[in-house]
């Protein structure tokens, strides 16, 4: 559903999966700020690692903050958007990793299960079927 205010954070007459979705988001662009800034994680291995790590962070922060603002005023792009942006993590850390000796599981969360829990539910609320027909039927 579109609102009157093109500039708002949050829809309230979204539905819960898209709501939650929308702070997740925003949740994962802040912690993703500090990850680019920290050498200890992913995000701070691969801009370290690589000149281009530091883009790669810049757009995986952009990407969560950007499709939550986008969803909460309606645009389908926003959608898209945050679909990308939550499996990304996955994405950086399985390239981060793969040359890495260890396991796969250890590849896609990066030891991490707390996060992981809360990347995966990012993307269960995502792809959610109230969340698709929602955006199919009032994103623009």
């Amino acid at each position: 559903m579109t609102s009157p205010d093109p500039r708002q954070w949050f829809d309230r007459m979204q539905p819960q999966t898209l709501q939650i979705a929308t702070w997740l988001l925003y949740l994962n662009g802040f912690f993703d700020i500090i990850a680019v800034l920290d050498t200890t994680g992913y995000l701070g291995y691969l801009r370290v690692r690589y000149g281009f790590g530091i883009v790669l962070g810049l757009l995986l922060i952009a990407s969560s903050a950007g499709g939550g603002w986008l969803m909460a005023n309606g645009r389908k792009a926003g959608y898209y958007l945050a679909v990308a942006a939550a499996f990304g993590p996955f994405i950086l850390r399985y390239f981060a990793f793969h040359d890495a000796p260890v396991s796969f599981y250890d590849k896609l969360t990066g030891g991490n299960s707390l996060s992981a829990i809360f990347e995966v539910a990012l993307i269960a609320l995502l792809l959610h079927p109230q969340s698709k027909n929602h955006q199919k039927i009032w994103f623009k």
